[in-house]
This record gives C-alpha cells, sequence and structure tokens, in this order.
C-alpha cells in the first residue's frame, strides 16, 4: 500500500467478512456505472476455482476496497460506507452470489449447501441483505444509476427490464451459464469465494481526503477517464445531499448531452473551456491537473464548487450545440455541422465565448452566423492552400481577447484581416490558385468541399453520399487511343499535372459504367453527362472534347464558386486601421526604459528587436511599464531592462531549452518580470548568436514545433 497517514486505517480483510460486517456499502451517484467485461469476469470466475481447487492456495488477494465509513457515533445507526475505490470486483462478488443463490434453488434440498455456511438463506442473509432492515436498507450494496435497480431486482430473482442498460445484467447472465455446468463442483466454487481477500482502506470522514486516496488508487491499472477523475473531484468531498443535489440538476444532465459521443469528447470539451478560463492550452493528459489548479483558484476567491459545475454545465450546453449536433437552430445547426466537418475543433475556444455572448444578447443570431461561417472559411482555406495547422489552437485560444464587444463583427474581421506569415486568412488569388493546381482528390476534406459545391445556391439540398467521385480524364496510365488523340502528344503530362485537380473531378452515380471510356461516351451514354442534374457537371453535356483547355476553363468556373461560398471578410482600409491603432496603442515607448537609451545598449536593443522580430512577420513588439514584449499570440520573449544588462525573460520551459553553455536560469517558482519561465542575460560583451539561438528556440516551441 501507498497510502500514508495514521487515520487511514488499511489491512489485509476476507471479502465476504467485509460484506457480512458492513451495513450497507453504496456506490455514489457520481462514481461510473458498473462496467466490467465478459473477459475481467472470466478472469475473476478462472482465479475463484483455482483458489477453490488448491488446498496450497490460502487466499486469493483481488485489489483493494476503498470506502468512507459512517460518521463516528453513528455504530447504532443505518448509516452507509461509501464505496470510492472496488465497486467492479465487489459488485462482480456479489453478482456470482446471486447467480449461486439461483443456481443452489434448483437442486434438491440436500444438496443446497455444498458448503457450510453457503446455503440459499444463508448467502442472501450474511452477504446480499440485511434481512431486519426494509425497502433499499435491506440490501448490502447500493449501486449508482440504471445499475441500482438491476442489482436489486436480480437479488430479488426478477429479471431485469431488458430496455435498461447495464453490464449487472448481462455479467450476470454470464455466471448464471457458468453454473448451469453440470461437471461444476459448486462446493469448489464455495470455498474459492471464501479465500478472496482485500486490502480494506477504510476512512473516516471530515478526517481523511477521499480524492487524494482515490487518485492513488486509481495512478496504476485501467486508468478513469479524465470525466471520471473531475466527477469524482467536484463531488466527493460534498455531503450525500449535496451529492445528489449537484449530480441530478447539473452533472447527470451534461452526462447524458455525451451520451453516445467518443469517450474523449468529454475530456476535448474540458481542455476547451480551461482554455477560455486560463488563457493556457492544457495538453489531454493534463486536463484533470489543469481542473484542479482552476478549481483551487476559484475557490482561493472564495467561490464555490457549486457555481464552477454550474458554469461548466452551462459551456458544455454550447459545446455540445456546436460540435454534437444538438443545436435547434437551423441555421446554426447546418453553420456548425460544415465546421464539424472541416474537423476543426481547435477553433471552439474562441466560438463558445462567441456562442456565450450570443446567449447573452451581445450578438444577434446572424452576427453568430457570419462569425462561424468566417472561422470555416478561415480554416478551409488554410487546408486547401496546405498551411500547417500547428499554430491554429493558439490562434484560436487567444482570438478572444481581440474582440471589442461594441464593434463586434468589425473586430473579429480586423482581427483575421491583421493575422500575418503563418496565420494569414488565404487571400482570393492564394485560395483559387491552389483550388485550380492542387490534388483535391487525395484531400482530407474532399467530401465536405465538393458537397458545399454541389449544394451552392441550392434550395433542395443533394446527398451526395448516393453518388461516388469520378476523374473525367480516367486514372489509367495506359489511356485509350481516344484519349491520346484528345490531349494531344504530349498527353501523359496533361494526365500527371490534372488528374487529381479541381477541373477533372465531378460526381457520378454511373461510376463503375463510365469506367476509362471516352469523353464522348461518358457523355452521351444513358445517365452520362448529358442526363446528369447534378450541378457539378454543368455543362459538360455540351462539350464535344475534353481537353486541356476544358480541364482550366471548369476549374476557373468552380473556383470562382468555391471564392464566393469561402469568403474571405472584407473592411475599408480605415477600419482596420483603427483596429489596428487601437491594439498598437501603447502610454510607454523607449523613452521610458532609460537603461536601453546609452547609445551601445539602444544599439543592443534595436539588433536584438530586428533579429527577433525577422523570426517570423507575426511577432510584434510592444513597450509596457517594466518590460517590452515580443509575442505573436502568445509571448516568445521579453526585454527587462536592467543597467548592467538586458534581462530577456524567454517563454520556454528550462528542462526543454537545449543551452550547452548553461547561461539560463529556471525562474519558474521565483517572482520575476516578464511573461517567461527561463531567464537569460544579454549585455554587450555577450555572444549574441548564441542567445538568439535560445530566443529562436522559444519561439519554435510556441510554435509547438518540438
Amino acid at each position: 500500500m501507498l497510502i500514508e497517514g495514521d487515520e487511514v486505517k488499511a489491512v489485509d480483510s476476507n471479502l465476504l467478512t467485509l460484506l457480512k460486517a458492513s451495513n450497507q456499502f453504496i456506490v455514489p451517484i457520481y462514481q461510473r456505472v458498473y462496467s466490467w467485461q465478459e473477459s475481467e469476469c472470466e478472469q475473476l470466475w478462472a482465479d475463484i476455482l483455482r483458489a477453490g481447487t488448491n488446498h496450497e492456495i490460502g487466499a486469493h488477494f483481488t485489489g483493494s476496497i476503498v470506502y468512507v465509513a459512517k460518521r463516528k457515533g453513528t455504530n447504532t445507526s443505518a448509516e452507509p460506507d461509501l464505496i470510492i475505490d472496488g465497486q467492479q470486483r465487489v459488485t462482480t462478488v456479489v453478482l456470482i452470489l446471486a447467480a449461486l443463490v439461483a443456481r443452489l434453488k434448483t437442486m434438491p434440498e440436500e444438496s443446497r449447501e455444498p458448503q457450510d455456511g453457503f446455503s440459499p438463506k444463508k448467502i442472501r442473509n450474511r452477504y446480499l441483505l440485511n434481512d431486519d432492515e426494509e425497502a433499499e436498507r435491506q440490501f448490502k450494496l447500493i449501486l449508482s444509476q440504471n445499475d441500482k435497480d438491476a442489482l436489486i431486482s436480480l437479488i430479488n430473482g426478477v429479471v431485469p427490464s431488458s430496455d435498461v442498460n447495464t453490464r449487472v445484467a448481462s455479467n450476470y447472465a454470464y455466471f448464471q451459464r457458468k453454473f448451469e455446468n453440470p461437471n461444476l463442483d459448486l462446493s469448489k466454487v464455495c470455498m474459492g469465494l471464501s479465500k478472496l481477500v482485500v486490502v480494506d482502506v477504510k476512512l473516516e470522514r471530515g478526517i481523511d481526503n477521499p480524492q487524494l486516496v482515490f487518485e492513488a488508487m486509481n495512478s496504476t491499472g485501467k486508468r478513469l477517464s479524465q470525466a471520471d477523475l473531475i466527477r469524482n473531484y467536484v463531488l466527493m468531498d460534498l455531503p450525500p445531499k449535496e451529492q445528489a443535489d449537484l449530480y441530478s440538476a447539473y452533472w447527470r444532465p451534461m452526462e447524458l448531452e455525451f451520451a453516445g459521443a467518443d469517450e474523449h469528447e468529454f475530456d476535448r470539451f474540458v481542455r476547451h473551456y480551461l482554455t477560455i478560463k486560463t488563457g493556457e492550452i492544457p495538453r489531454l493528459d493534463d486536463i484533470y491537473d489543469g481542473f484542479k489548479d482552476h478549481a483551487a483558484a476559484l475557490m482561493s476567491r472564495g467561490e464555490s464548487i457549486e457555481s464552477l459545475v454550474v458554469d461548466l454545465r452551462q459551456f458544455a450546453k454550447r459545446y455540445c450545440a456546436m460540435a454534437l449536433d444538438k443545436e435547434t437552430d437551423p441555421r446554426l445547426q447546418r453553420a456548425f455541422k460544415a465546421l464539424d466537418q472541416i474537423k476543426a475543433d481547435v477553433v471552439y475556444p474562441f466560438l463558445l465565448e462567441a456562442y456565450t455572448d450570443y446567449e447573452l444578447a451581445i450578438l444577434e443570431r446572424d452576427e453568430l452566423l457570419e462569425i462561424v461561417e468566417m472561422v470555416t472559411s478561415y480554416v478551409f482555406r488554410r487546408a486547401v492552400c496546405r498551411i500547417p495547422t500547428n499554430s491554429l489552437n493558439k490562434t484560436f485560444a487567444g482570438f478572444g481577447a481581440a474582440v471589442q464587444k461594441d464593434m463586434y463583427i468589425e473586430s473579429v474581421k480586423a482581427h483575421f484581416l491583421g493575422l500575418t506569415s503563418y496565420r494569414s486568412f488565404p487571400t482570393d488569388a492564394e485560395f483559387r490558385s491552389a483550388l485550380i493546381t492542387t490534388d483535391l482528390y487525395n484531400f482530407r476534406r474532399r467530401s465536405y468541399f465538393l458537397r458545399r459545391l454541389e449544394n451552392h445556391g441550392r434550395k433542395e439540398r443533394v446527398t451526395i453520399e448516393d453518388y461516388t467521385i469520378e476523374h473525367i480524364l480516367p486514372q489509367n496510365e495506359h489511356l485509350s487511343q481516344e484519349w491520346q488523340e484528345a490531349l494531344g502528344h504530349e498527353w501523359q503530362e496533361v494526365q500527371r499535372k490534372y488528374l487529381h485537380t479541381l477541373g477533372n473531378l465531378t460526381l457520378t452515380g454511373y461510376n463503375s459504367e463510365y469506367s476509362d471510356n471516352s469523353f464522348v461516351i461518358k457523355r452521351d451514354m444513358e445517365g452520362g453527362f448529358k442526363d446528369s442534374p447534378l450541378r457539378l457537371n454543368k455543362g459538360l453535356g455540351q462539350l464535344e472534347t475534353w481537353n486541356v483547355a476544358a480541364i482550366e476553363k471548369r476549374a476557373a468556373r468552380l473556383a470562382d464558386d468555391a471564392v464566393a461560398i469561402w469568403q474571405r471578410p472584407e473592411l475599408p482600409d480605415g477600419v482596420i486601421s483603427q483596429f489596428e491603432q487601437r491594439h498598437s496603442d501603447s502610454v510607454f515607448s523607449i523613452e521610458d526604459h532609460p537603461n536601453l537609451l546609452p547609445p551601445k545598449r539602444r544599439d543592443l536593443f534595436e539588433r536584438f528587436s530586428a533579429e527577433t522580430q525577422a523570426l517570423d512577420p507575426g511577432i510584434t513588439r510592444r513597450f509596457l511599464r517594466r518590460y517590452v514584449a515580443f509575442k505573436t499570440e502568445n509571448s516568445v520573449v521579453d526585454v527587462v531592462p536592467q543597467k548592467a544588462r538586458m534581462l530577456l525573460s524567454v517563454n520556454i520551459p528550462l528542462e526543454v531549452l537545449n543551452d550547452e553553455r548553461g547561461l539560463a536560469v529556471d525562474v519558474s517558482d521565483k517572482g520575476h518580470w516578464g511573461n517567461g519561465p527561463t531567464e537569460v542575460s544579454l549585455n554587450e560583451e555577450t555572444d549574441f548568436k548564441y542567445v538568439m539561438g535560445l530566443v529562436r528556440q522559444a519561439f519554435e516551441f510556441q510554435m509547438g514545433e518540438y
């Protein structure tokens, strides 16, 4: 055991003795449901039979049972013990006992106690029921949610309702099948059950910290999800009545909204939530720790766990509306679906803020719709232009800070148009050029792209899933004579260059019939281009041949449609400059930093500024009261002017930085000016190129290239 402290009582106990001694074990509502699969049941069954068969095995250890004991001074009450770890194995053993009772009842009277103490009546009254209690108090184990009713039914000899989805019923049926084996020696099963041993970890209410123990017990083996850990964290320390109220009012509705989604969807949501609340993007593996830090910060300011859960619930509802197709407004729902189809989940921190403002009536519905479409266009244009995506999470993590709510839409447009370098919003010319020349057949978002093109301007939408992608000019490298003549003597180069491009791709329901036939056959056959109802095939039925000119003409037309669909925002130059001025305004200048004014120091500072900003056009410089900030979405490096040197606050952890000379110092746990956890000194005698190498590493780290 790795549990420390005099108050925590951890001893080896016989599991059946523990069940017999306890008045009642309850699995709190915040715990995850019973989830053991058949493979885990099979392993426990095999262990029981092995222990029951082998007389040399005195005990079989099955793990730990951690529970919060009833309060001191309540020994005469019916207050239950709350299981916080071990419910899976306890529940499974109870299912085995219940199935054993059912099997023994079918046997002749003289055979109903294969082992002393294991008759149906003794099993029920010692390990399954409190015979002198009523209602739920009579059951030794009470599970949470749907599992509770299923287990109670089985112990009462009633088959649970078939519409209840729970592993309790299916695993009970598994053990029933085991007991139906005519060669099974029931005495060996009973002997094996009597040898089951657990570490009995009893926590005292108001003394021990259940959450810390729970985390320690789940640090190995089958790990709980981040959602499980967060749920337990916010509910575990509350009194049972408050647990039930908070769970039923806020947490359970949130769980139901995520039901059916990918098992990590809730984790992704909390990551976006923490990004909004803290300004930092936690790693997926660190979400629980990030949430605890956020909660602790709120508690230190006097806020309650309940207010945190309520806030989380509100943001979860917004997230589910956008990401899980729960939006009820038809136009917003279509916009959110389009966003989902381009797989752009990095945008949600910003859009969750915008959706919140929509709910607060700061934004109108059509304004939110315009913002979603702008975001979609930005992400999609960049994907077509093959711009790396590794900076997008930081772009949208800090996007909300640029919004000026008195000029909401204009400020969003201005920020998009002000993005430069690797963050820029591709122009119409860049987008059109990429559309015409790039390989769109092997483009990950091609289905979304063709669907939007086909339905552009349609009131009656076409479902393209009924069609397949057709290369008008075939993929077969051994083209027929007709195709070679149509393409000219350089037909192989034409095929290589244009095969997978926009101009040569369309949709059809007759792909197998088209095959590698000539263009004329594809055009005139039944179901051919002349008969096609698809807008993507508009004009193909009137062409006499398919060659470079035809491919390029069609590509240009479709590219124009795409530019109209995925629009780039526009603002008058005067409005853009107005927002740029607002962002660049600073009451401070170099004159406010006298330590930068001596000629040699100023030359060094200007050289440092020039080379830092040369790392990328997106790096800006801003004079603040205590230091000069160089940043993209996040800080890269800050210059803290001192008399003898410029102290550089470099935004990269020391353990990540490759600093062979050991110039850098870790200041992450010390008070300091600047935003970085690492400091480096720079003066006129320092190796300037070496220091710039450290700054470059900080820039690359912020861009996610480490």
